[in-house]
């Protein structure tokens, strides 16, 4: 299992990280981006070993306004015919989270609801 966490926060990116330790019991090869920019290089990068996961916030660097980085940044990984079969997770204090998710076919999980992050993330794992 291969997992990209892409969040301007250090300390989301480490509890996201924890979280998912304690989620897969088996080894799981996490990597970590600190800006929409940063995920497009790992994304990138990563083409020919697709990440089985993405998790993603919507706010972070203002570069792309008037879409969040976020959005942008889901844009960009919809180009890669490698990652059609990725699932991506927004996980973010947006107030347009579940519009967003919609409009790209994605996951989502508002961060107040992260205290309850196993639940959710082994819903969506089941889908």
């Amino acid at each position: 299992m291969k997992i990209l966490i892409v969040d301007d926060s250090e300390k989301w990116v480490m509890y996201h990280e924890s979280v998912i330790r304690e989620i897969f019991k088996t080894p799981v090869q996490t990597e970590k981006a600190f800006s929409a920019k940063q995920g497009v290089e790992k994304i990138t990068s990563s083409v020919d070993e697709p990440y089985d996961i993405i998790l993603t916030d919507m706010q972070m660097e203002s570069d792309f306004l008037p879409l969040l980085a976020g959005e942008w940044f889901i844009k960009q990984i919809k180009f890669f015919k490698e990652y059609k079969n990725t699932k991506i997770i927004i996980i973010s204090a947006s107030s347009n989270i579940k519009l967003t998710a919609e409009k790209y076919n994605v996951d989502y999980i508002p961060k107040y609801k992260c205290k309850d992050l196993n639940e959710y993330c082994n819903k969506l794992l089941k889908k």
